[in-house]
């Protein structure tokens, strides 16, 4: 039997608006369906969602499963798993990518569940590649690729007996790629048919608060970690991005150290971000906090520690007491970019 070399991303909505992180996936699995040799495909739940069906065209999808309905206007847990568990059943894609978020964290397990699938959370990286595993060979295994043991080494899991692998990716994570010409794709209208279980758990009420805080568009970030000292201390870094008109990070030891606040944390258990300067202060760049930033395009590293990891990542390093070295900083730029 011939294997089947779709690649699917579920298209994640909030009231009708898209998750960036289900445009990164697009990008992503453009690649590795060209890597298969086969197709990708958008999968849209939703209300009204014809023109966010439209717009994955523009990241590569070829095909738009679309299942469109009042009912299912909001995320809810119960349809969206038995609809999404349906489709995987029925078409038996060879991928599927869900966002790390708190809706793919919810749905790509009750799918994986159901359809018997291979599961892997929080990727940082995919590649297809053909593996011998236990004398066996295999073709065109998905490699699942992330951090384990609390960061301590870097896994790479593969699920060879499964013909559906999946994978949640956090957001930031992948590289947002749109085409320069959309794809003349078909979108694929399924129809909804409700199911007594749908209507077990109800949305009453909601309640929607934007971020104030959007680290993964500042083009500048000055981050700290728990060597800075003090959450005093940290004022030192608020000063320096107000002159480099930046936002100001940190790392998960300084946020569980009450110097910053938690929507303020890169690395892997905050967001991931790839700024075009991002400036580290007393981070020493353990591997939790490096996959969160070393997309960067240009990373400043100051640390009293020459030994320090953050030092293999960085473009500059400055071997100083970034308390001490700050203020030189903010002396020259306001000089300087005046």
């Amino acid at each position: 039997m011939k294997k089947n070399h779709e690649v699917w991303v579920f298209i994640e909505q909030r009231g009708g608006k898209p998750a960036d992180v289900s445009f990164e996936l697009l990008s992503k699995g453009r690649k590795l369906a060209q890597t298969l040799k086969g197709t990708l495909k958008a999968v849209v739940i939703g209300h009204n969602m014809k023109d966010v069906a439209k717009e994955t065209f523009r990241y590569g999808a070829q095909e738009v499963l679309l299942v469109d309905h009042p009912d299912l206007e909001f995320y809810n847990t119960l349809p969206y798993s038995r609809i999404m568990s349906e489709l995987v059943d029925e078409h038996q894609p060879r991928i599927v990518l869900f966002g790390a978020t708190f809706i793919g964290r919810d749905l790509a397990p009750r799918v994986a569940s159901h359809t018997k699938s291979g599961l892997t959370a929080d990727c940082t990286e995919l590649k297809i590649s053909d593996v011998t595993y236990l004398r066996k060979d295999y073709k065109d295994l998905l490699l699942q690729i992330r951090p384990a043991f609390g960061g301590n080494i870097v896994a790479t899991i593969i699920t060879p007996d499964n013909p559906v692998q999946m994978a949640t990716v956090r957001e930031g994570v992948m590289e947002m790629a749109p085409l320069d010409k959309p794809v003349n794709g078909t979108i694929t209208e399924i129809p909804y048919t409700p199911n007594e279980t749908d209507t077990l758990v109800q949305i009453i009420e909601r309640y929607h608060e934007e971020n104030k805080v959007n680290l993964k568009a500042a083009p500048i970030i000055v981050a700290g970690g728990y060597g800075m000292g003090s959450r005093e201390n940290f004022q030192l870094l608020h000063e320096l991005a107000d002159v480099l008109g930046g936002e100001v990070a940190g790392s998960r030891a300084a946020v569980d150290a009450g110097f910053i606040d938690h929507n303020r944390q890169v690395g892997q258990t905050g967001v991931t971000v790839r700024p075009k300067l991002y400036i580290a202060c007393g981070i020493s760049g353990a591997i939790q906090h490096r996959a969160g930033m070393q997309e960067a395009k240009k990373i400043i590293a100051i640390n009293t520690d020459p030994e320090a990891p953050i030092f293999d990542v960085c473009h500059y390093g400055i071997v100083g007491d970034a308390t001490e070295v700050i203020p030189m900083l903010i002396d020259v730029y306001k000089h300087k970019l005046k």
